[in-house]
């Protein structure tokens, strides 16, 4: 039976290829050129199981360090692969940073190793200053007084800058996200939820824009609270209303010890629920648990893999920074490495 599946699969990276192949030779089109359909996934993909290490250049800045199950000092991105089974690497882009971190040549360093590593690719847009979430959407700073005409230039250009030192140095994504955890919208105010036409067309100038580059990259919308069904039914019931173009709905998922089992089942049941309603493929765009919860996490990661197995518009998660020491940048501890070296949470990553 998994002779049979590596065939399978073995088959279905030729076909991708060939489609990749059929689409650089016609690459070059008129600026006229109608919006693209969305792109289907093939039918069996590998499951995406990936990491967003966006703090990882900060990180070493500050000094610190990784070790193998050796404690032999690694490298993260080859650590990640090798020990942890990362096959894919989520990266936050930030338009004008108080610090630089997370700015496109920040990002770029870290596209760069994830490259070289071999690992798929999926770039973050937050489309602000700094965090970007269901508590804050700020507009940066250069485009506060922007009207909608000027802000939907503005995603577009500044997603264009992002993916061309991308396509300039031969990396391709695989997902872009258009907006992070944009529950209530993002660019506020207009961008908000409350004018839902608006958050429509900044979604469309950021996906027109990726598919300029890269007609083959999925166009990913992120909400949070991957549990609950009524936030992914109001958002995606508007974007469908107002013709939105993207791809795959992505997710946030951060349970508790005390609740995980809970809060994945209704994960799963919204996960089912939005693919049949809108039939999209759908990605866990950020998952994590307390470091001091390794075996639940554990299990967790586990479920979500297995479900992905047998259901193949799950393409996968990402791990939020799993690299973060407990309590780092202000407190955040549902990292899963202690003292530098991964703990059991990622392990069904190589099983």
């Amino acid at each position: 039976m998994k002779i049979n599946r590596i065939k399978d699969k073995l088959c279905g990276f030729v076909a991708l290829f060939l489609l990749l192949l059929a689409g650089s030779c016609t690459q070059e089109s008129p600026v006229t050129t109608p919006f693209p359909e969305p792109v289907e996934p093939p039918g069996e993909t590998v499951l995406a199981k990936g990491a967003d290490v966006s703090w990882v250049t900060k990180m070493e800045k500050e000094g610190y360090k990784f070790y193998n199950s050796l404690q032999q000092e690694t490298e993260l991105f080859s650590l990640l692969k090798n020990e942890t089974g990362v096959n894919a690497i989520r990266l936050r882009v930030w338009v004008n940073p108080e610090e630089g971190w997370n700015n496109i040549d920040d990002v770029m360093v870290k596209a760069r190793r994830a490259h070289k590593m071999g690992l798929r690719l999926m770039i973050d847009f937050h489309f602000s200053d700094t965090w970007a979430d269901p508590g804050s959407q700020v507009t940066p700073a250069a485009w506060a007084a922007y009207d909608m005409t000027q802000l939907k230039a503005a995603v577009a250009t500044h997603v264009t800058d992002m993916l061309t030192r991308l396509k300039n140095d031969n990396i391709e994504p695989e997902w872009v996200q258009i907006g992070n955890e944009t529950r209530n919208g993002m660019l506020y105010p207009l961008g908000h939820i409350d004018n839902d036409s608006n958050f429509a067309e900044l979604v469309n100038s950021g996906s027109h824009a990726v598919k300029e580059l890269f007609p083959d990259c999925l166009v990913v919308v992120h909400l949070d609270s991957g549990q609950r069904a009524d936030l992914y039914s109001r958002m995606f019931n508007y974007l469908k209303t107002h013709n939105a173009q993207y791809d795959v709905i992505g997710m946030s998922l951060y349970p508790e010890a005390e609740n995980w089992q809970t809060l994945l089942s209704e994960c799963i049941g919204n996960i089912e629920s939005v693919i049949d309603t809108y039939n999209k493929p759908v990605m866990i765009c950020e998952v994590g648990m307390s470091y001091d919860q390794a075996a639940a996490c554990k299990e967790l990661v586990r479920m979500l893999l297995d479900y992905g197995e047998t259901n193949e518009k799950m393409l996968g998660l990402f791990y939020w920074e799993p690299q973060a020491p407990p309590g780092y940048n202000n407190g955040y501890n549902k990292g899963c490495f202690v003292n530098g070296t991964p703990t059991e949470a990622l392990d069904p990553f190589m099983e």
